[in-house]
């Protein structure tokens, strides 16, 4: 079911780890943003549009992880834009003929591999780089790009309307995830990422993270000195007082601690 987050930008939500799709309203029809998760959510999402006799006219993937990079048959062939970075490291993961298979038997502990639909995963369109806004006819959506949680990440900031979709940054359920296979320095590039989040906090009225609640007027700036508390425990080898682990976690969300003790152990193998 669509949400309306403000005027002009609406929110699916996947039964997958709240994974949210953003959709922002144009002229001739929506950008959708990291449409997921599962095969008729997905049909779901063409079916509301269509109701509300919308095409979907760009599309946008924020990183290159398979739950950013799916589509539906439904949703039309409209172009399916990311950053340079983003492209690249999908053309790289889609040069093994395996690819699909590999992501098929990473879902299979969740019950949802099957539903998961991907004969249309990853056709992206690498933007070139430093290209600041996405190409298409509607309210500027912004382009900030970072290398926070993997290589080619990108936030949007639609700041005609107040939104911001934050790519798998800014959760309130999710703590930071680093990337640690392909940064050589992943706390600083996490900290340089919620700098440049920082610099538009004050025209946000609504973010929407990857994963997670959407968040209203005010909470942007909570939840980036949440995130930077995060990565500075980590960085000082310190314990972090986090909501998201331990025993402050919300229920059915407590394996998130176990990320966090994957995140320690991998920061103290790379000293």
């Amino acid at each position: 079911m669509l949400t309306p987050i403000a005027p002009g930008a609406l929110v699916h939500q996947s039964d997958f780890i709240l994974s949210n799709a953003v959709v922002v309203q144009g002229r001739a029809g929506v950008l959708l943003i990291d449409p997921g998760v599962q095969d008729q959510e997905l049909a779901c999402l063409a079916d509301d549009l269509s109701s509300a006799g919308q095409a979907v006219v760009a599309g946008f993937s924020t990183h290159p992880h398979w739950d950013h990079l799916l589509w539906h048959a439904r949703l039309g062939s409209a172009l399916r834009y990311g950053t340079a970075g983003c492209a690249a490291a999908v053309r790289e993961e889609l040069s093994d003929p395996e690819a699909k298979a590999h992501i098929t038997e990473h879902l299979e502990p969740t019950g949802i591999a099957e539903q998961v639909p991907l004969d249309l995963y990853g056709l992206i369109a690498g933007l070139p780089a430093g290209t600041a806004q996405v190409p298409w006819d509607g309210p500027p959506a912004r382009i900030i790009e970072h290398q926070a949680h993997s290589v080619g990440h990108a936030a949007l900031f639609v700041e005609e309307l107040g939104v911001l979709a934050a790519g798998d940054m800014l959760s309130d359920v999710l703590i930071p995830m680093l990337d640690l296979h392909g940064s050589a320095d992943p706390i600083e590039d996490y900290l340089v990422a919620l700098r440049l989040l920082e610099g538009v906090a004050g025209g946000v009225d609504v973010v929407v993270p990857g994963h997670g609640s959407v968040g209203g007027a005010g909470q942007l700036s909570e939840r980036i000195e949440r995130d930077r508390a995060y990565v500075l425990a980590l960085r000082d080898g310190k314990a972090p007082d986090d909501p998201r682990i331990g025993p402050g976690a919300q229920p059915g969300w407590e394996w998130v601690s176990d990320v966090h003790d994957g995140q320690v152990q991998r920061l103290a193998e790379r000293d």
